[in-house]
């Protein structure tokens, strides 16, 4: 393993400090807690809102934490949930009069972590809502979850109730415009080769030359099937044959379509994959509205892509194109 890391131990708060000392004027770092909020938080005139997960998934969840998109962070260990008490330390900290949003992929331990934070948080009399996210089509169950994994497709959720919570919206109203994203919201990755963890030092899993895993999780998870290697337009076509279908997305749909590389790809190559993606889409008779093509949440270094569609409508597409600051600009 060749990467640039002191103690693997330290890896995680050795680089929330440095994001936080790279952002000193809009960022706020609490270290126990693994914590990374906005320093003009909390903000009584809106909803908070706080994503957690695991680590290794950057630029999610930390590095979006800003105006118009998360209020928090609280991220656990590489590829682990963060502690409960790091959840309800956060809703405590960030907490306003208007409430408290959790943002959950759904993965078991986020889920269980979540929730206990939200128990005594609403113990403390705070006002707590939770969202799943769940945009994976790749496989109903994993070794994670119960139900499909929230992968890429949370930063849409994010951003719209991110800028909805800018403009006012209560707790009920992002409650129902996050579920509104989520549902018209789905994800399909492939990676080319396994990720290796620091605290590991080895890839989690191994893949042969000429292979790769189509629909893996984010976190090295088997997805649908190991097959063959193939050409960057197959892929694409394989991987919109398994999202198209699933909402369905139809004819006269206008989408946001997004392309997230899992850590180790060049831009260069998710262009190259946007491309077929858009051309495919076309010949459906699917428009799209809006474009992304970056890393957005990814896998350490996977080689790797997803794609992501969100059928817009005008509520969705406003919001998403609502003005937002963050760390890395991604959006």
């Amino acid at each position: 393993m060749k990467k640039f890391v002191n103690d693997p131990k330290r890896f995680v708060p050795e680089m929330l400090e440095g994001l936080a000392l790279a952002n000193p004027d809009t960022l706020t770092y609490v270290p126990e807690f693994n914590l990374v909020m906005r320093a003009d938080a909390p903000r009584e005139d809106k909803v908070s809102i706080v994503q957690g997960s695991g680590s290794g998934h950057e630029p999610a969840h930390v590095m979006v934490v800003g105006k118009g998109m998360l209020d928090a962070a609280c991220p656990g260990d590489v590829f682990a949930a963060p502690p409960m008490d790091y959840v309800y330390e956060t809703a405590k900290r960030v907490a306003s009069p208007k409430g408290v949003l959790l943002l959950v992929n759904n993965y078991t331990g986020d889920r269980m972590a979540f929730d206990m934070g939200r128990e005594m948080a609403e113990a403390d009399g705070i006002r707590v809502g939770v969202l799943t996210i769940d945009d994976d089509v790749s496989v109903k169950d994993s070794t994670y979850t119960v139900g499909r994994r929230g992968v890429a497709g949370n930063f849409f959720v994010i951003k719209a109730v991110g800028a909805a919570a800018e403009q006012g919206a209560d707790l009920d109203e992002l409650l129902r415009i996050g579920e509104k994203v989520n549902s018209v919201t789905r994800t399909m990755g492939v990676a080319l080769t396994a990720c290796t963890p620091p605290a590991k030092g080895s890839p989690l899993f191994e893949l042969g030359e000429g292979e790769m895993e189509v629909g893996v999780g984010i976190h090295g998870e088997p997805g649908r099937e190991r097959r063959e290697l193939q050409a960057a337009d197959a892929i694409v076509d394989d991987l919109l044959e398994a999202i198209v279908p699933d909402l369905p997305y139809r004819s006269g749909d206008r989408v946001a379509l997004m392309v997230n590389g899992l850590g180790g790809t060049p831009i260069s190559e998710l262009y190259l994959l946007y491309r077929r993606a858009h051309q495919q889409l076309a010949g459906r008779g699917i428009t799209v509205g809006r474009s992304y093509v970056n890393e957005y949440c990814t896998s350490l270094d996977m080689a790797g892509a997803s794609l992501t569609l969100v059928r817009l409508d005008d509520e969705v597409e406003a919001l998403l194109a609502a003005p937002a600051e963050a760390a890395v600009r991604v959006f």
